[in-house]
């Protein structure tokens, strides 16, 4: 791999998660003072801010026609949200879950990504698809809003009373200057995108791996970075409603709104390839589901689970590269992962599921 390849590539992984972090952060201070709470920060604007470096990466790649790149990046990041992302920090400190997570976001999860298989099963995603897509964005980010606005209007007009004294001029300059970091957050995406495709797609060719491998695995957990960043900084200080809000929030906007405006933009539309239709999406969708049961488990992802979502996660990723390499290893690694793992994964899932059914009507 030559040192250009190598430097384009780290550089757009720079540039992607620092971009994302300024953008978060304006992007934060903007949603604070329109007075919403920090689960529907995590759910949307965090959400937003931390899916950008997906936004950029499979528009761009779905302009440019590597659709495989695009479908793999998305889908990809949506299993790295669940499995890396919460189970990394879970296993740092338990996550507590919303019951409006339980009860709203996860099945709308489940559902639009069963809407993604069936949208692909013709072999793309057309500008009608897009449309769609989009539309659900749109109107899923307004009714969030517009919901916890007016949950929150008794302690926004008491809050806005205490900052009475504020001067306008001061409240100006810091939405001047949020606005200001959302610019500068999104200039860096951009440039970051496009040189961490080109880098991809040449470790692609020196590898002789294909783009969709690429784009699930290593640019999946680059555009990934800022999710885990913000999820494991919300864990450590305790904002676990913003942790677990900004992975289920970002895994809807990357199908709604990625893959939305992937499809309007590309000009002969998302080639969605055969692997990802009968693989990769269907694990995607299986990870989705299995939100349910632990999510249902005292409203709470315990440090066991954690682990069991990152053992997953190395599961999937040496699976794909098995895969990919065709080594000699695959044929013994799929037969145990079929044969032991799945069925005693299952098996806990049920357990857990039924206790945690039990222990609600107990109630």
């Amino acid at each position: 791999m030559d040192t250009v390849t190598l430097l384009l590539f780290l550089s757009g992984f720079v540039l992607l998660v620092v971009g994302a972090d300024i953008l978060v952060q304006g992007a934060c201070g903007l949603a604070i003072a329109a007075g919403v709470s920090q689960l529907v920060i995590g759910l949307t604007i965090v959400a937003y801010g931390t899916s950008s470096p997906e936004i950029f990466v499979a528009v761009l790649s779905s302009w440019e026609g590597k659709s495989d790149l695009a479908v793999g990046n998305v889908v990809g990041s949506n299993i790295s949200n669940i499995l890396l992302i919460l189970g990394f920090s879970a296993v740092i400190a338990p996550l507590v879950v919303s019951r409006q997570l339980v009860r709203l976001e996860i099945p709308l999860m489940i559902g639009i990504s069963f809407l993604l298989m069936l949208m692909g099963i013709d072999g793309k995603l057309g500008k009608l698809d897009g449309l769609i897509l989009c539309a659900g964005a749109v109107i899923y980010t307004f009714l969030t809003i517009y919901k916890s606005r007016q949950e929150n209007q008794r302690s926004q007009s008491e809050a806005n009373q205490e900052q009475g004294n504020t001067s306008s001029n001061q409240g100006f300059r810091q939405t001047l200057m949020q606005v200001g970091m959302i610019v500068i957050g999104m200039v860096m995406l951009l440039l970051g995108s496009g040189w961490l495709i080109d880098g991809a797609v040449k470790v692609a060719q020196i590898l002789g791996v294909g783009e969709l491998i690429i784009g699930l695995t290593i640019v999946a957990i680059g555009t990934s970075l800022p999710e885990l960043a913000t999820s494991v900084a919300a864990t450590i200080r305790g904002e676990r409603d913003l942790a677990v809000g900004n992975a289920i929030g970002s895994n809807i906007f990357n199908i709604l709104l990625v893959l939305g405006l992937s499809g309007l933009i590309a000009p002969n539309g998302v080639i969605v390839p055969s692997p990802a239709l009968h693989f990769d999406i269907p694990v995607m969708i299986a990870v989705a589901i299995a939100c349910l049961p632990i999510f249902f488990s005292g409203y709470r992802i315990a440090r066991w689970e954690g682990f069991l979502f990152l053992g997953y996660y190395i599961a999937y990723t040496l699976y794909l590269f098995l895969h990919a390499t065709e080594h000699n290893a695959l044929a013994a690694f799929s037969e145990i992962m079929l044969t032991f793992v799945m069925p005693l994964t299952v098996i806990t899932l049920v357990i857990v599921a039924l206790r945690a059914f039990n222990s609600n009507n107990s109630n």
